[in-house]
């Protein structure tokens, strides 16, 4: 049997739809294979670098377990300790007694010098320098009405009270100072602070609880009048 060699157009278009029908598909697929990783690569971006307004943020750290933030800790449940960043650093309160490397009569003599000083009269019916025992007079460390009331604030604990207002206020100085042994003494200081009132009865003192200022300003001037340096940790910047 002998065939024709003539192939029917028929046919011919019916094969060349079928491959434009395949290459069709394969663009399709790979359009969307190109989109599903450009939005893989996009989400990775996203989650590796945050820039929110002038502040970058970078986390290189691969951990993600829950509550951990990998090598950023300082944002999300997981960030840790906040020591204060950014807060001005406030030390702690210094030792009262305060031991120094120095003889009694020494840290006695800087007591007496620091008050004059200071504008401290001591009051000699009271003290006993040879015992180290030393007292200031009254010290009127502020004056005026409209001022009094900040800096009473400033070194006690005032309490409001209703119908007079505080004109002046002063405070007295105690220091103790105790031997340890031939070369180290204990000083203590104490200080009581007092607010004026003017009311109809008259002038009249008032003793206010010391917070503890006047103390510590005392106190570390003394150190630093016996030792030439601040306590450790007070050094001025």
């Amino acid at each position: 049997m002998i065939y024709p060699a003539f192939v029917s157009p028929t046919n011919i278009s019916v094969g060349n739809g079928q491959v434009a029908k395949r290459h069709t598909k394969m663009k399709t697929t790979l359009t969307l294979a190109l989109l599903v990783f450009l939005s893989v690569a996009t989400a990775h971006a996203q989650e590796k670098g945050v820039d929110q307004q002038n502040d970058r943020i970078r986390d290189n750290g691969n951990s993600r377990t829950p509550a951990v933030n990998g090598g950023k800790q300082d944002t999300g449940a997981g960030r840790g300790v906040d020591f204060g960043r950014g807060r001005t650093f406030v030390p702690p309160p210094l030792a009262n007694p305060y031991r120094l490397t120095a003889r009694e009569d020494a840290v006695v003599q800087a007591v007496v010098e620091l008050m004059a000083e200071r504008k401290l009269i001591l009051d000699d019916a009271v003290s006993k320098p040879e015992q180290g025992v030393l007292v200031s007079q009254p010290y009127t460390f502020i004056k005026g009405a409209v001022v009094a009331q900040s800096e009473l604030n400033r070194l006690a604990e005032v309490t409001v009270t209703e119908g007079r207002g505080w004109t002046r206020g002063r405070y007295t100085i105690f220091v103790e100072v105790l031997p340890v042994d031939g070369t180290n003494a204990n000083v203590s200081v104490n200080a009581r602070v007092e607010g004026r009132t003017d009311g109809a009865v008259g002038a009249e003192w008032v003793t206010l609880r010391s917070n503890g200022v006047a103390e510590e300003e005392f106190l570390m001037a003394l150190i630093e009048k016996i030792t030439g340096a601040p306590p450790p940790g007070r050094e001025k910047p």
